[in-house]
């Protein structure tokens, strides 16, 4: 269930999880060229920690409207205008109600609508859109969200930087796609999602 503290306690966890996961998701990132997926996750992770830890008063909506401008501003490059726009957009739909399905979908247009990408083009929508299923469907547990993060070893990169560089991106995980599966983890540890 989406309430003020779930919320609080599912960005919290994926804060946890970019800090414990940061050289990780850095060496995903080698592949491309840069090697900092997990360093720039982690600057608007902190930021965004700090904020949490002197807020007091937000509802739901606000946190993920906070979620977002920590990421845009402190993040940088696309990654973080990604989960910047995915985030606001949940923002936004947290407005209208508190639907689980609803909102991930909102965060998905979000993304889609900066990002263009389609699924099995090797980015994040490659776990987005599957566990958004997942979660229509009653089914999503750590095991499922870990299989679509894996999945991307077998998607051509189309998209970004990865394109230039994809042949030789065979056999590996996307950083952006393993940086999602934290956030889902935490949804799932947070006890947002009900079956």
């Amino acid at each position: 269930m989406l309430t003020v503290e779930t919320t609080k306690t599912w960005l919290s966890l994926f804060i946890e999880k970019l800090e414990m996961n940061e050289k990780y998701l850095n060496t995903l990132d080698e592949s491309i060229g840069d090697g900092d997926h997990g360093a720039n996750m982690l600057r608007g992770a902190q930021y965004l920690k700090a904020k949490l830890a002197e807020d007091t008063q937000s509802g739901s909506a606000e946190l993920f409207r906070m979620a977002g401008m920590s990421f845009i501003q402190k993040t940088g490059g696309a990654a973080g205008l990604l989960y910047g726009q995915a985030f606001l957009h949940m923002s936004q739909s947290l407005q209208e109600g508190d639907d689980l399905l609803g909102i991930l979908a909102s965060g998905l247009e979000g993304i889609k609508k900066v990002g263009q990408a389609e699924l099995r083009e090797k980015t994040l929508v490659d776990v987005w859109i599957p566990v958004t299923e997942d979660v229509r469907n009653k089914r999503l547990t750590l095991d499922r969200i870990n299989e679509h993060v894996i999945s991307t070893k077998d998607f051509k990169a189309k998209k970004g930087r990865a394109a230039y560089v994809s042949e030789q991106l065979n056999g590996h995980v996307d950083p952006g796609a393993a940086s999602c599966g934290y956030f889902f983890e935490a949804m799932l540890e947070a006890g947002v999602y009900d079956e």
